[in-house]
């Protein structure tokens, strides 16, 4: 409920005052974690272990399935644009968060609280514990279902549409992998591509 509060306002104005949508994000980010951590225990120490065992493979990993969820993007922007008339306006609209926000600041936010923070609380914590307290695959269905409610604010179908693919992406490979470092690397990886190395709306 707490991340339903957080994120869909977000998602309708952009903005909260004097924080542009990625200093908003951002600090949703942090208040999510912080309760997360004071809620289970067993995440941190779940968190800590991860972070300390076969990181090599993991960070490959991570890359590897980076550059594969890019791709399979790269494909769904030609085919969309193809096939709908809407999809134009909508992946623009995604774009358009970025204005007034310098890329510096967007990277920055981005490797160091946005793909972190989204990895530790969406599958880390949420669907861990969904996992833990239903099972394995109801548990991975309700967080990718819950991360993709949250983005319905924003009113616009291709970006609803992409989170339900990378929550189904990300929430997959937490549920084959159980590692957050390898979700941690290829979330943050995918964000700078997508948005800042190497947009579609260009």
């Amino acid at each position: 409920m707490l991340a339903v509060l957080l994120f869909v306002p977000l998602f309708v104005t952009r903005g909260l005052g004097p924080l542009d949508f990625w200093w908003w994000l951002s600090a949703n980010l942090i208040i999510l974690i912080f309760t997360a951590a004071f809620l289970d225990p067993a995440w941190r120490t779940a968190i800590r272990q991860d972070f300390s065992g076969n990181l090599p493979y993991k960070i490959g990993m991570g890359i590897l399935s980076a550059l594969l969820l890019y791709v399979f993007f790269a494909a769904g922007n030609y085919l969309s644009r193809s096939l709908f008339s809407f999809a134009e306006i909508g992946i623009q609209d995604v774009y358009a968060f970025k204005m007034g926000a310098s890329r510096f600041r967007i990277a920055a936010l981005m490797i160091f609280i946005i793909g972190p923070g989204e990895e530790l609380f969406w599958r880390g914590f949420l669907q861990r514990s969904l996992q833990n307290k239903t099972s394995k695959y109801l548990g991975f269905i309700l967080a990718t279902g819950i991360y993709t409610l949250v983005h319905l604010g924003s009113g616009n179908a291709m970006l609803v549409l992409a989170a339900g693919v990378c929550g189904l992406f990300w929430g997959y490979l937490y549920l084959r992998y159980g590692s957050i470092t390898l979700n941690v690397v290829s979330h943050t990886l995918w964000d700078v591509t997508v948005f800042l190395w190497l947009p579609f709306n260009t």
